[in-house]
């Protein structure tokens, strides 16, 4: 019986690289694409197929930050299968990232200067926006537009003779000090990504709390910096072509930077080999390549307490009911 993954974002960037490396490990794999753009989709699907005739490639619309969209395909979904083996949690936004110049320059000059390049601590700021649901933009769709995806499919997921995985593309970029409970959609702060991908590591220790003695188990992954759309929105491929030899060498001494999507996955492919029920709850593994360009996993203990998380996850079934309330009226 063929193991069916569903990959949100898979289009571009890591999740397009993720299909080709998952189909490169298990040809005979179903893999759903959930994306936002269909020909998009459609042309990755052909593509896929092409390279691995004996896979089984389909794809749904979806766009996590549109509720109407989440609730469609989750219904489109369950029609479809009788379980999902595992879903990637990896569509996100990061929209007009700003550097910051100054704190740039007086960090290159710091002993935090290896930390820095890391994490983009301190380095950007975004602007967010309301989307249609009355919702913070970057919010909706790196977390609660998953999170209503997930609570829509858990008939699909939750199997205790045979585990589900979910795995969320988090970042090192997860600051505890850019998120709060009281605004945790961060409508007030200026970095409204750190914040959901902290709130992307509550929410999978939450949902394991929850949903273990169900067979659903969570995990988050940082994929390094890969160059992608998303980095490219920070600076254009130009810029990143003039900083390579510098981020070369600085490679030597952090292991961040992956750099290609297909080095981004590292983590989230051998996560897919793993024994869901066996992994920490508390641990973000994170893709990580030496200064010789060889990939490898590491670990990190997440800065968090489950008492938080637990709260956090019950902010958002409070918000669960009230945006179903407000979709059912319109």
């Amino acid at each position: 019986m063929r193991k069916v993954v569903l990959i949100t974002g898979a289009s571009s960037g890591i999740g397009l690289a993720l299909c080709k490396r998952l189909l490169v490990e298990d040809d005979e794999l179903h893999l759903c694409l959930a994306c936002r753009n269909m020909s998009k989709a459609e042309a990755v699907r052909a593509a896929l197929l092409a390279s691995h005739p004996t896979a089984e490639v389909t794809v749904v619309q979806v766009d996590v930050s549109n509720l109407h969209s989440v609730f469609q395909a989750s219904k489109e979904l369950k029609q479809r299968f009788q379980r999902l083996d595992c879903i990637y949690l990896n569509a996100g936004i990061m929209p007009n990232p700003h550097l910051n110049i100054k704190a740039l320059f007086s960090g290159l000059f710091s002993r935090n200067v290896i930390h820095m390049f890391s994490t983009a601590e301190g380095l950007l700021t975004q602007d967010d926006k309301i989307t249609a649901d009355g919702l913070q933009e970057v919010f909706e769709t790196n977390v609660f537009g998953h999170f209503i995806l997930i609570r829509e499919l858990e008939p699909l997921l939750c199997h205790s003779d045979n585990p589900s995985q979910l795995i969320w593309t988090s970042s090192r970029n997860a600051r505890k000090s850019n998120f709060s409970l009281e605004d945790f959609q961060h409508s007030k702060g200026k970095e409204p990504y750190s914040s959901s991908k902290y709130a992307t590591d509550l929410l999978s220790v939450a949902l394991n709390r929850n949903f273990n003695q169900q067979g659903l188990y969570s995990s988050v992954v940082c994929p390094g910096t890969a160059l992608t759309n998303l980095t490219y929105g920070v600076l254009p491929p130009f810029i990143w072509t003039l900083l390579m030899p510098a981020i070369l060498l600085i490679r030597f001494f952090a292991n961040a930077f992956t750099l290609t999507p297909y080095n981004g996955t590292e983590a989230l492919v051998w996560l897919f080999h793993q024994k869901p029920e066996s992994l920490n709850p508390l641990t973000k593994y994170l893709s990580a390549t030496t200064g010789f360009g060889r990939n490898y996993i590491t670990t990190q203990k997440m800065d968090l307490d489950e008492d938080t998380a637990e709260k956090f996850y019950r902010k958002l079934l409070e918000l669960e009911k009230h945006v179903r309330v407000t979709i059912q009226k319109t």
